[in-house]
């Protein structure tokens, strides 16, 4: 799957684990559940890791600490779920500063939605995915509300 990092595709070094591959090497993504289960295991590995969490998701387990994790990955579990939306905003009110992935089902429509709530990084599927995808950042040339990217309104700036 490519995955956009700041609008330009990249080379991905995280892996997706499950309580199957948990003995994966490399830094790792792990679905918040795992995360809390294991978590002594997790915070003991010498490599990064990242967080997966998804709308069904607690998010008051982690958000006091969520800046121990360079990456939290939100998944998009259907195009019409728009939960993971209100996740981010919520991590980055809360501070979080490390890199915000969407992942799953997610179109080009929703990039440039994506990138305003505060990903910065977009893992789409490969039948999603085109050389002119990028250029979806750019079709919006005015937002009249306030967001991630550009916390003041139009009308105030």
């Amino acid at each position: 799957m490519p995955l956009l990092l700041n609008k330009e595709v990249v080379t991905d070094n995280w892996t997706l684990i499950d309580a199957d591959t948990a003995d994966q090497t490399g830094d790792v993504i792990v679905p918040l559940a795992l995360y809390v289960e294991q978590r002594e295991q997790f915070d003991a590995r010498d490599t990064g890791v990242a967080l997966q969490l998804n709308g069904d998701d607690d998010l008051n387990s982690i958000l006091s600490d969520i800046d121990r994790f360079p990456m939290i990955a939100i998944d998009f579990p259907a195009f019409r779920d728009g939960r993971g939306f209100s996740i981010a905003r919520l991590l980055k009110r809360q501070g979080y500063r490390g890199q915000l992935r969407a992942t799953g089902d997610i179109g080009r429509d929703q990039l440039d939605h994506l990138a305003r709530c505060g990903f910065d990084a977009l893992d789409l599927n490969d039948d999603k995915f085109s050389a002119d995808a990028i250029n979806a950042f750019a079709e919006v040339s005015v937002r009249y509300q306030g967001a991630a990217d550009e916390t003041k309104p139009v009308y105030l700036q």
